[in-house]
């Protein structure tokens, strides 16, 4: 049984080494300069919430992977390092409650951040914005903020799994240069290769109409799906006719690499006691 008690402990400690780390603060005002700029790029562009989703979908898709990587690379792995892990052994914290904690209070302030920001740059790329284009819907799904809400949820949901993907490969990692390869290789993996192997797999014609399902597959295809399919798709006028992700497998698909993420670093943390 999880015991919420140990779980808050072990989040709240790595809370405080997140506030602590001079650079992570560093890299949050960089991520955040980023995105409110390219907000600021966009204020007064036509087409409202829909063309500012669309500006800032690609570049959410890959820094969110290089923010996690930051975060969270050296979590588990610094810990072990450290000996931490050996002592909290001896206690009676469970594999399961220490990888959930160190999730909590690393994922939870980047879920924070992420939101805070794609917030701010929303308010800043509404300044001044004028009134809606023609190309988007005239009913109450067009133009509105709550496509651009959806999308930021969708980009805090992004940075969870992403972030428990770092924390495996950390988990994983016998010494800080494996965790620094593997942590690279996570945002390779998720920014990149996962959507080329997508489209690779597309190029051969086997797939057919699988592919909307197929995308849902990959945390960088499953979180865009998310947004085109239940964000935007729903304010534009002329339905564009292609599937672009089958939102209930992209909904499944973030959150079955979660857990199996979580899985993986619960298995992986502890150690073998040498004797």
């Amino acid at each position: 049984m999880i015991r919420p008690r140990l779980v808050a402990a072990v989040a709240g400690r790595e809370v405080r080494t997140l506030l602590r780390n001079r650079a992570l603060l560093a890299v949050a005002a960089a991520f955040a300069a980023v995105v409110i700029g390219l907000g600021g790029a966009s204020m007064g562009s036509p087409g409202g919430y829909v063309s500012l989703t669309y500006d800032l979908l690609l570049p959410v898709e890959l820094l969110v992977p290089v923010l996690a990587f930051a975060i969270a690379f050296q979590s588990i792995r610094g810990d072990d390092e450290r000996g931490t892990l050996s002592i909290l052994r001896t206690y009676s914290v469970s594999r399961l409650e220490y990888v959930l904690g160190v999730f909590v209070g690393r994922a939870l302030p980047a879920f924070v951040l992420v939101v805070a920001v794609l917030g701010a740059a929303g308010v800043v790329a509404g300044l001044g914005a004028p009134a809606t284009s023609s190309f988007l819907a005239t009913h109450s799904a067009g133009d509105t903020p709550l496509i651009y809400g959806r999308f930021v949820l969708f980009a805090g949901w992004y940075v969870l799994a992403t972030v428990a993907f770092v924390l495996a490969a950390s988990a994983l990692a016998r010494t800080d240069r494996e965790a620094l390869a593997a942590g690279v290789g996570v945002v390779v993996i998720v920014a990149f290769v996962a959507d080329l192997a997508l489209v690779a797999l597309l190029t051969t014609g086997f797939v057919g109409d699988l592919i909307g399902v197929l995308v849902g597959l990959a945390p960088a295809s499953a979180f865009r799906g998310l947004v085109l399919e239940l964000a935007i798709r729903p304010a534009i006028a002329a339905d564009p006719g292609v599937a672009t992700g089958h939102p209930l497998v992209s909904a499944l698909g973030l959150a079955g690499w979660t857990v199996a993420a979580l899985a993986t670093a619960a298995v992986a943390v502890w150690r073998p006691v040498e004797r």
